[in-house]
């Protein structure tokens, strides 16, 4: 099915260069002088390679043809991360090279989707949302909004992300899994 560059999203599995793709990550760029484009951060499905690619905004590309379908999270060993199928209880084991540094956020009987490619599991989209404990942050200093303000931290996971200064260690807060980025802090 062919889709125009506009409509690229992060967890698609697109069919370029005589390759299929799965999508990391796009920014829709529109620049002062010449025509908007797409920059799109791409992942082979096949041999594992990274490919950073721009699209015009009437581009058009050919969007693979997979098959999706919901499963509970099980557990993790060495090198995989364990699925069981809703309706038929059935197993799947994909390698944490393919759910990529996101296993760390997967917990017990998490909902997940999986995208098949000729019966293969390719990629695992998470839920778009998920809440998380800061164990470590730092101090936010008084009076220190003429720099950055957002100081780093990590959460319970091991994944280090950016919070905003009034977040303390400890809290829950709720993060953008497509993104890993900091959404909002959950109040108890």
């Amino acid at each position: 099915m062919k889709i125009t560059a506009n409509e690229i999203k992060p967890g698609m599995v697109i069919e370029h260069k005589n390759d299929f793709w799965n999508v990391l990550k796009t920014q829709h760029v529109k620049p002062g002088k010449g025509g908007a484009f797409n920059q799109v951060e791409l992942k082979s499905v096949l041999k594992g390679t990274k490919l950073n690619e721009r699209f015009r905004s009437n581009e058009t590309v050919e969007k693979a043809d997979v098959n999706e379908k919901e499963f509970n999270f099980l557990y993790i060993d060495d090198s995989s991360c364990h699925f069981m199928d809703n309706e038929t209880f059935e197993q799947v084991e994909l390698s944490k090279s393919i759910v990529g540094e996101k296993y760390k956020l997967l917990r017990e009987n998490l909902k997940v989707t999986i995208s098949f490619m000729d019966e293969k599991p390719i990629s695992v989209e998470l839920p778009n949302t998920i809440e998380c404990v800061i164990s470590v942050t730092d101090v936010a200093i008084k009076n220190q909004t003429a720099s950055s303000s957002y100081k780093p931290a990590t959460l319970d996971c091991g994944i280090k992300i950016n919070v905003p200064p009034f977040v303390e260690s400890g809290e829950k807060i709720i993060i953008d899994t497509r993104t890993l980025e900091y959404i909002k802090r959950v109040n108890q």
